[in-house]
């Protein structure tokens, strides 16, 4: 087996082109999906973090909030590349050969770099963007109390400028099976 060669592939690059998924699907994706990891490193110790996000397609960036001070911050600092991940899962697929069980799965993986944001309009607008992609219902100044600049200089909130991505989903009924083996019930039966 050859190995993968990263200075002749793009980070974005998927293996299998026939998983693919356009940037309107990627956007729709982050639309919905609740959580996703950032990637930092300190050194050469990588570190990922668990995190709610917004994306916002006017800036082509991912903004979420963490402590003032921490780990995310210190890495941040030293090295402003960063990934971020997302995804989700549907269905086990039960194969009756070993090597095609699966899963139903769909992912995006971004590749940018994290700018920490210190303007307090900045950091109060991408906030909002992220109360309205949770809590789209709830207004500030009817529902909850708006956000203050004491709130504000109590977070670290940042923007993850996208460089590249790319969305992948595979989402088969059921794995692949072989003929050459008895007849494995499909998902739907497993589910």
């Amino acid at each position: 087996m050859s190995s993968y060669d990263l200075e002749q592939n793009q980070p974005n690059r998927l293996r299998r082109e026939e998983l693919a998924c356009d940037n309107d699907w990627i956007v729709d994706f982050l639309s919905r999906l609740q959580v996703g990891y950032v990637a930092t490193r300190w050194a050469e110790q990588p570190f990922i973090t668990p995190t709610t996000f917004w994306y916002d397609p006017d800036s082509h960036a991912i903004y979420f909030h963490s402590a003032p001070v921490g780990r995310l911050r210190a890495n941040v600092e030293r090295h402003e590349q960063v990934c971020f991940a997302g995804s989700q899962a549907g269905k086990l697929l039960p194969s009756n050969v070993a090597l095609e069980f699966s899963i139903q799965y769909e992912s995006v993986v971004a590749f940018g770099r994290l700018r920490l944001l210190r303007v307090l309009d900045e950091k109060r607008r991408a906030l909002y963007g992220l109360i309205d992609k949770y809590f789209p219902e709830m207004i500030p100044g009817q529902q909850f109390r708006p956000i203050t600049d004491l709130e504000l200089k109590q977070t670290a909130v940042y923007a993850m400028v996208i460089d590249s991505w790319c969305g992948k989903r595979n989402w088969p009924e059921q794995a692949e099976q072989s003929s050459d083996w008895p007849p494995l019930f499909t998902s739907s039966a497993a589910s």
